[in-house]
């Protein structure tokens, strides 16, 4: 449980950090945070954690763009965090049936919800952007031509999301084997163990 917690709180560092340093631009796994915590994290409202985290830094990076002169909007704040509502709702849908194939399916399909969803939301309310359907397809791809392009910070997003679902996933289900608990690594070993059985048998 302590690894996991402490994946959250660099998680978090990284999101900050992310805001000084441009090249790390959106290299924060922002919905494999939620979405962990809520396949993981099923007791005492610990899946609570990397929400609350989630939000209280997205209030420090609204001011710091504030600051920098950015337009950061209440509701674009609230856009992210109807995602990060989002992906606690796919992290118990996956929890029900926790496989590997699940946990980064879901990590993906929540990176790609909240590059959709957020960057929708920056064509509607940026006047940058022509409200047409080239106008959407510019946001999703190119962005302002002052900044990096809008896939680049998709593909730093997807990168740090299946990775942290990855280091996640293993540091909780490397917990759950030496407590002698259920875990999926476990069952992979019995699966290659079985399928290793039959093979010899054959």
């Amino acid at each position: 449980m302590l690894p996991a917690l402490l994946l959250v709180l660099i998680g978090t560092a990284c999101r900050l950090l992310s805001a000084a340093h441009p090249v790390l631009a959106n290299f924060s796994p922002l919905m494999a945070m939620a979405f962990c915590g809520a396949v993981y994290f099923r007791r005492g409202g610990l899946w609570f954690v990397p929400f609350v985290a989630l939000s209280l830094s997205d209030v420090w990076l609204n001011h710091h763009y504030a600051a920098e002169g950015y337009g950061w909007t209440l509701g674009a704040a609230l856009v992210r965090t109807g995602c990060f509502a989002a992906a606690l709702g796919l992290g118990a849908l996956v929890a029900r049936h926790r496989t590997w194939a699940n946990l980064f399916s879901g990590a993906l399909g929540g990176a790609l919800l909240f590059y959709l969803v957020t960057n929708t939301g920056a064509w509607w309310d940026d006047v940058f952007y022509a409200k047409t359907a080239a106008g959407w397809w510019q946001a999703m791809t190119v962005g302002h031509p002052e900044w990096a392009p809008t896939l680049y910070f998709f593909r730093n997003t997807l990168v740090s999301d299946l990775l942290f679902t990855g280091l996640f996933a293993l540091a909780m289900e490397t917990t759950a084997q030496r407590r002698g608990e259920p875990s999926l690594l476990a069952r992979r070993v019995a699966d290659a163990s079985s399928l290793s059985q039959d093979s010899t048998g054959a």
